[in-house]
């Protein structure tokens, strides 16, 4: 059993395990002074659950001292979103759940949000950014992505947190340097690079991959490693690998900053576009089903709602700044 695992919840109010995690967010942001301290310790002794509370999360600091540890990661990331944010509110809400709540374990997991919080590099909402390593290979973020970089004497390896990445392996350096596999390596399986341009996108449930040059061999624990060619796609998760099928030659049509649609439909047109914006962007079911092809820049999605509406019997209807739904024309 880890340290983790053996963590028990802490049965307190969740406004106090939230209270503690703030207080112990502000006292690591490096603005805490001696009225601060002194607020934090009053409000320590106000009640027995505030201590109780406290002294849960001291216990976790001791068994995870290094700084390294996902939980002084995702406290640092928190710590350095400005006061009242919205990313610093999510963040301490989040924790005050794992801390308390009995998710401790968590913070191993794969998938957990502060390794995208603490990636290497990252990217925003409606953000493309291009990344060129040392070896010369390029990689592509995606709207919302976030990836770790490691490259060391037994490999050079790619950690995929969050979104989607495009990659140009490159040969730069000597042939010693060549050699060392090029890996990313994902929550649901591990990619390695066979001389390649290749996009990995992480999926709800799982992870795709499409190739279009070179091949990439996908490894997934359990199932029988599998080399997919240039043209070919697939998806993979914890469950094993599925069937190749043709990759769609728009699949990296976002690096030019484009979405390509043939004939698709129109909710899951507006599930893609909803990538790159804040905010909520539905379908209403009553139009799902209609079609849409085309050509539309990513860094306008407001142009491309008018001009989906202009081409379809639909309306774009917008509750708030960030919050639009694609209606029937009534």
């Amino acid at each position: 059993m880890t340290e983790q695992e053996a963590v028990r919840p802490l049965d307190v109010p969740p406004e106090v395990a939230q209270r503690a995690v703030e207080w112990l967010v502000e006292l690591q942001s490096g603005e805490a002074g001696a009225h601060t301290r002194a607020a934090w310790q009053q409000w320590r002794d106000a009640h027995p659950d505030h201590e109780r509370a406290w002294r849960h999360i001291e216990t976790l600091n001791a068994r995870w001292r290094s700084l390294a540890s996902p939980l002084a990661s995702a406290t640092a990331h928190a710590a350095l979103a400005p006061a009242g944010s919205p990313q610093r509110r999510q963040t301490v809400k989040t924790l005050a759940v794992v801390l308390f709540a009995g998710g401790a374990a968590w913070l191993g997991e794969q998938h957990a949000p502060w390794r995208a919080w603490t990636a290497d590099e990252s990217s925003a909402v409606g953000q493309r950014r291009r990344l060129q390593l040392a070896d010369g290979t390029a990689v592509t973020l995606n709207t919302a992505s976030a990836v770790s970089i490691d490259y060391s004497a037994e490999a050079r390896r790619l950690q995929l947190a969050a979104g989607e990445i495009f990659v140009a392996t490159g040969q730069r350096g000597n042939a010693a340097q060549r050699a060392r596999p090029f890996l990313v390596e994902t929550a649901h399986g591990v990619l390695r690079a066979l001389g390649t341009r290749f996009n990995v996108r992480l999926l709800e449930t799982g992870c795709r991959v499409a190739v279009f040059e070179g091949a990439v061999e996908v490894s997934v624990a359990g199932a029988s490693p599998l080399v997919l060619p240039a043209g070919q796609a697939l998806e993979f998760s914890r469950r094993g690998i599925g069937s190749p099928q043709p990759a769609n030659d728009s699949e990296n049509a976002w690096t030019d900053g484009m979405l390509i649609a043939s004939g698709m439909r129109l909710q899951d047109f507006a599930a893609e576009l909803a990538r790159y914006r804040r905010g909520v962007l539905s379908c209403d079911p009553a139009i799902a089903e209609l079609r849409i092809s085309g050509s539309y820049p990513l860094d306008d999605t407001d142009r491309v709602l008018q001009t989906v509406s202009a081409a379809l019997p639909v309306k774009v209807q917008y509750f708030t700044r960030y919050w639009a739904m694609l209606r029937p024309v009534s």
